[in-house]
């Protein structure tokens, strides 16, 4: 709980100096597209928290982001499928390779951190083998879909004077960071995950079946990577396979992180991927508004990846001294 407190005091922080920096900051349409872009990474960082969760990782997110972008207007341009074929196919292909993923990994005993690398590549590549260097777009089918990013709720706030609205995709990042809440901490599994974070042959001697939650974890993962490509390319309404999702693996894991995630595994609360998330992408808004180079981009996640691991292993060292105190003294 102290770490929410201390993302959200972060948030709140860059907030109201880029508010009083520049008063456009707040103007409705900002804070609108700023709940678009939450929306939709922290999508994202939720399959990544399922994942470090259990001590592994998944570098693979943001390929998975671009194949499942390509591979829905693909299949709407070039072989006139339905928008809901097409991204029903694509969301039940990248599932399969969060199988594949957890197979390898538990089965044959492969790092994930290399199966994922190696993913990374595949499915980049294939993205790249099927639209070639061509850009695909949704065509006629791009309005009805946008809807499902874009609808908005009126939410006036009387201190503002200002009548601000809240994007549907916002809204389903909510739902989303309800849903797996209660999975990861009000179900028999969700605690089966924290468990095999923690100690993994503990876990197993308790008769857990680790596998299986393990290859739970990747098939969520991947899941929830191609929804959020899926809706991703919707917002961008223009995919180039070379390069839609790149580096969005690297958004994923920081705001997991960021949000309170022990990248050791067993430790975090999906609540704060959610806030984790709000303060990246506040973080490269504000850059904008503040005339910060967008050149920094990279180097933004990079700073706030190396806090967020820092903070954590002091944390953790603080606490096990102040256990072993305690033991000492008892």
């Amino acid at each position: 709980m102290k770490k929410l407190l201390g993302i959200l005091s972060l948030f709140l922080l860059v907030f109201v100096i880029t508010a009083l920096q520049n008063p456009k900051f707040i103007e409705p349409y900002s804070m609108e597209t700023l709940q678009v872009k939450i929306g939709l990474f922290g999508i994202l960082g939720i399959g990544a928290a399922l994942v470090i969760m259990t001590g592994g990782i998944d570098l693979s997110i943001g390929s998975i982001v671009g194949l499942t972008g390509t591979l829905v207007t693909f299949l709407l341009q070039e072989k006139d499928f339905s928008p809901g074929s097409a991204i029903l196919l694509a969301i039940a292909l990248c599932s399969f390779l969060g199988l594949a993923h957890g197979l390898l990994i538990t089965k044959l005993k492969l790092q994930p951190f290399v199966v994922t690398l190696c993913g990374l590549l595949i499915y980049r590549g294939a993205g790249r083998w099927i639209a070639g260097t061509r850009s695909l777009g949704f065509g006629e089918h791009l309005e009805g879909l946008t809807k499902i990013i874009s609808t908005e709720i009126p939410f006036p706030i009387p201190i503002f004077g200002k009548s601000y609205d809240i994007p549907s995709s916002f809204l389903i990042l909510l739902a989303l960071t309800a849903v797996f809440s209660l999975f990861l901490h009000g179900t028999i599994y969700g605690r089966y995950l924290q468990a095999i974070g923690r100690n993994e042959q503990a876990a197993q001697y308790s008769g857990i079946r680790t596998d299986r939650m393990k290859i739970l974890a990747y098939i969520l993962c991947s899941t929830l990577a191609s929804i959020g490509g899926v809706l991703l390319a919707i917002d961008a309404n223009s995919v180039q396979a070379a390069s839609f999702g790149n580096f969005y693996e690297l958004y994923a894991i920081a705001a997991a992180v960021l949000g309170g995630f022990a990248l050791t595994g067993g430790e975090g609360l999906i609540v704060g991927v959610l806030l984790g998330t709000a303060v990246l992408r506040l973080l490269f808004k504000a850059s904008n508004f503040l005339g910060i180079s967008d050149d920094l981009e990279f180097a933004l996640v990079g700073i706030v990846l190396l806090i967020g691991a820092v903070v954590d292993e002091v944390a953790k060292r603080a606490v096990t001294r102040l256990r072993r105190r305690r033991e000492a003294d008892s």
